[in-house]
């Protein structure tokens, strides 16, 4: 049963605040879909005021998973596979993920990876040294990063 309190939008007023909504920030498809529905709109009309924004660019799946991409990783820095299980919910095809992954650059994520790891090991309490490891390979790969390179770096600190 529709919520009598909630707002419904004539179209106009709908397109006006969609497109305040995707100025904002980049935005996803689903986002904006989710968004439009929410104002109470008739799939019909979402589809059409969809179309209309992506011609008017104010959606660009692209742009708006380079955008995640970069802002996880270099504020959140976060690791690819959280990025990754992030984007997903946002049904981005394989080649727009595979662009937006280039906005990471290696090296970086290599030094991030090092900068986290070094700062956590030095941090954590622990006085066994497998547990240690072991406690901070966790919170690695649970921050997103591959555990094959997580151990590898932490078998780096033994030589």
């Amino acid at each position: 049963m529709p919520d009598p309190h909630k707002k419904i939008y004539e179209l106009d007023e709908a397109r006006e605040k969609i497109r305040a909504f995707c100025a904002y920030r980049e935005r996803s498809q689903v986002e904006a879909r989710e968004k439009l529905f929410s104002y109470g709109l008739i799939p019909e009309v979402v589809d059409e005021l969809l179309v209309e924004l992506i011609q008017q660019d104010f959606l660009s799946e692209e742009r708006f998973a380079r955008a995640y991409v970069r802002g996880k990783f270099r504020i959140k820095k976060w690791g690819r596979q959280k990025i990754k299980t992030g984007l997903h919910r946002h049904g981005l095809s394989t080649y727009v993920l595979n662009k937006a992954f280039a906005e990471i650059d290696d090296k970086a994520y290599e030094e991030t990876l090092d900068e986290l790891l070094q700062a956590k090991y030095r941090d954590t309490r622990e006085t066994n040294v497998f547990r240690k490891k072991g406690r901070v390979a966790r919170w690695l790969i649970s921050r997103g990063y591959e555990p094959d390179i997580v151990w590898d770096k932490l078998r780096e600190l033994d030589s």
